[in-house]
C-alpha cells in the first residue's frame, strides 16, 4: 500500500472553481490520481461563488442552473437534492411547483435545491420589454406606433438584404433589423464589452444567442393556435434549479466532497511559472516561491496569464496573441432596501410585492448600469428578512484600473445608488445596507488578438499533459454546465490514457441556442 501511495500519479489543477472542482472530484471518483487543487483567492467558486454580508448574500454574476446535458444535471443532484417540500416563499404565496418524492424540506435542510421560476425582461424607455422580445400587444404599445413601424420595415429590410456576417453589428441586424438591433442591443452590447458592437466578432452572438431571431417569434405567435400544446416551442427556459444559499453553495459542497476523498485544495495561492520541458508541464511555481510537480496539469486561469507564466518556452507568435486576448472585468453593488419603486403589474406574486424578475437588463442610455439583480427572487433564503426588505444586485461592466475600477467602494456605491435613483428604481432613503465587490477577468471578450485565437489553442493542446478548461481556460464565454463538461471530458481523456484534446474544446460550439428547450 506504501508503495502504491508514493506511485500514486498527481495532478495539478489551477483554480477552484466549476470546472477545476469537477475535474478534481472526476479524478477521485472515475481514477487513482491525486488532485491538488491552487486558488488563487480565498474564496470557492470563482465567479461562480456566493458573498455574505451582513446576513443577505450575493450571488456574483447570477448562475441559473441549468443544462440539457444529464451528466451535469446529475452531479447537480447528487450534490444538492432537489427540494420535496415548498420554499419558504412559495409556502406563503401558496405558489405550487413539480417537488421532488422524498426530497428535502428547505425549511428545515440546507443542502436541498430549489425549483425556481426564471423571470428576466428589459427596462427600456423607464417600461418593462420581455427578454428574449416577443410580439405581445404589451410590446408595441410601450414601443409606440412609431418605432413599431421602424421596427417591421427594418426587419423586412433585413430579410431582403442579408449583410456579411464579420461583426456581431451585422450578426443582429440579420436576426433582428436595424431598428430593433438599435434599441435593445446596440447599447447594451457596447456597455458589456466596453466597444461597439461593430468592434466585436460574430462569435460571441453564435454563442449566446444562437438560434433566436424574430422570424421565430414571428412564427411561433402566427402557429401557436394550430400546434398541440406538448409541441411549442420553448425559446428560454421557463424554470431553472438554485441553491437554497445561492450558487457558491454548490461550489463549496464540491469542495468538501473533494476533500473528503483525499484530495487537496491550497486557497490564496497564485500560480506564476508554468515549467516546460518539451511538450510537457514538469511543474508550476507560486508566487511564494513553492513548486508543485505532477503528471497531468489543469488550468481554468485566463490564458493570457497562462503563456505568460511559460515565458519563452512558448513561441513568440503564441505570447503575442495571448498577450492581447482582452477581457471585460465586472462590478457589483449589493443594496439593502425596503422596497422598490417598481410595480409589479404580472401575474407573479412576491413576499414584499414587488417585481418577481431574477435579473432585469438595463438598456437606458442615461446610465452606466448594466443588469439589475432581485436575490429575493432566486431564493428567499438569499435574503435575512425576505418578508420586508429587497436585496438587489446592481452589475457594471469595466476594465481593470479604468475610472469606475479605481473608484473608491464609498464614492462608486453612491453612484450606483444615484443611477437607480434617476430611473425610478429606488428612493435613496430607502437604502439600508451596501456592499461593493470586484471581479477581474469576467468575461473572455471576442476582439483584439481574438480573431488568432487558433495558434494559441493548437500550441497549448499541442502540450500532451496539459488540459485548458472552463471560462478562461479556454477563452471562451462557458456557462457552469460547459464548464463541468470541459473537466469531465478532460478527465475521460486522462482515464483512457489519451491527450487529445479535441472533446474538451469541442464543448459548447453547438449551433443551437444552448437554452433552447427540445420539444
Amino acid at each position: 500500500m506504501e508503495n502504491k501511495n508514493e506511485n500514486r500519479k498527481t495532478a495539478i489543477i489551477i483554480g477552484a472553481g466549476p470546472a477545476g472542482l469537477t475535474a478534481a472530484y472526476r479524478l477521485l471518483t472515475e481514477t487513482d490520481i491525486k488532485p491538488i487543487v491552487l486558488e488563487e483567492s480565498p474564496y470557492i467558486g470563482g465567479i461562480s461563488r456566493t458573498a455574505v454580508v451582513d446576513g443577505n448574500r450575493m450571488d456574483i454574476g447570477g448562475h441559473r442552473f441549468f443544462s440539457k446535458n444529464e451528466e451535469v444535471n446529475a452531479l447537480w443532484q447528487e450534490l444538492m437534492p432537489l427540494q420535496g417540500k415548498p420554499s419558504f416563499d412559495d409556502k406563503k404565496l401558496g405558489v405550487e411547483k413539480p417537488l421532488a418524492e422524498n426530497g428535502p424540506d428547505p425549511e428545515t435542510e440546507d443542502r436541498v435545491m430549489l425549483l425556481r421560476n426564471r423571470i428576466s425582461r428589459i427596462f427600456f424607455l423607464r417600461k418593462f420589454f420581455d427578454y428574449p422580445i416577443t410580439l405581445k400587444p404589451e410590446t408595441f404599445k410601450n414601443m409606440g406606433f412609431k418605432n413599431t413601424m421602424r421596427s417591421g420595415f427594418g426587419y423586412i429590410g433585413s430579410a431582403i438584404h442579408k449583410k456579411p456576417e464579420d461583426s456581431l453589428e451585422n450578426f443582429y441586424i440579420n436576426r433582428f433589423g436595424r431598428p430593433l438591433y438599435e434599441m435593445f442591443f446596440e447599447d447594451y452590447t457596447t456597455k458589456l464589452w466596453g466597444r461597439h458592437p461593430s468592434q466585436i466578432s460574430a462569435d460571441w452572438g453564435a454563442q449566446r444567442v444562437k438560434g433566436l431571431s424574430l422570424m421565430k417569434a414571428v412564427w411561433n405567435v402566427l402557429s401557436k393556435p394550430f400546434r398541440p400544446k406538448d409541441k411549442v416551442e420553448t425559446s428560454l427556459i421557463e424554470q431553472y434549479y438554485y441553491p437554497k444559499f445561492g450558487p457558491g453553495q454548490l461550489w463549496e459542497t464540491l469542495a468538501d466532497e473533494v476533500k473528503k476523498r483525499g484530495g487537496e485544495i491550497i486557497m490564496n495561492t497564485t500560480v506564476k511559472n508554468i515549467n516546460l520541458d518539451g511538450n510537457k508541464v514538469v511543474s508550476v511555481t507560486t508566487d511564494d516561491g513553492r513548486e508543485f510537480r505532477g503528471d497531468h496539469f489543469m488550468s481554468t486561469m485566463p490564458v493570457k496569464d497562462l503563456v505568460e507564466g511559460m515565458g519563452e518556452a512558448a513561441p513568440a507568435e503564441v505570447r503575442r496573441i495571448a498577450g492581447g486576448l482582452p477581457y471585460r472585468d465586472f462590478i457589483t453593488v449589493g443594496l439593502l432596501v425596503d422596497k422598490l419603486k417598481m410595480v409589479n403589474k404580472t401575474k407573479h406574486k412576491t413576499l414584499t410585492g414587488d417585481v418577481p424578475d431574477c435579473w432585469i437588463y438595463i438598456q437606458e442610455r442615461d446610465v452606466k448600469l448594466g443588469r439589475l439583480q432581485l436575490f429575493n427572487n432566486w431564493s428567499p433564503y438569499m435574503v435575512a428578512d425576505p418578508e420586508h426588505t429587497m436585496w438587489i444586485g446592481l452589475e457594471y461592466f469595466c476594465n481593470e484600473g479604468d475610472d469606475m475600477w479605481n473608484m473608491s467602494d464609498e464614492d462608486f456605491i453612491s453612484f450606483a445608488i444615484d443611477e437607480l435613483v434617476k430611473i425610478d428604481v429606488i428612493d435613496r432613503a430607502s437604502v439600508k445596507d451596501s456592499k461593493r465587490i470586484r471581479v477581474k477577468k469576467a468575461y473572455p471578450a471576442y476582439f483584439d488578438t481574438y480573431a488568432e485565437f487558433d495558434t494559441v489553442k493548437d500550441y497549448l493542446s499541442g502540450i500532451d499533459n496539459l488540459w485548458c478548461l472552463g471560462r478562461n481556460g479556454q477563452h471562451r464565454y462557458n456557462n457552469m454546465d460547459h464548464s463541468m463538461l470541459t473537466a469531465m471530458e478532460a478527465v475521460r481523456a486522462i482515464a483512457a490514457g489519451s491527450t487529445d484534446k479535441s472533446a474538451v474544446w469541442n464543448v459548447n460550439t453547438e449551433k443551437e441556442y444552448h437554452e433552447t428547450k427540445n420539444s
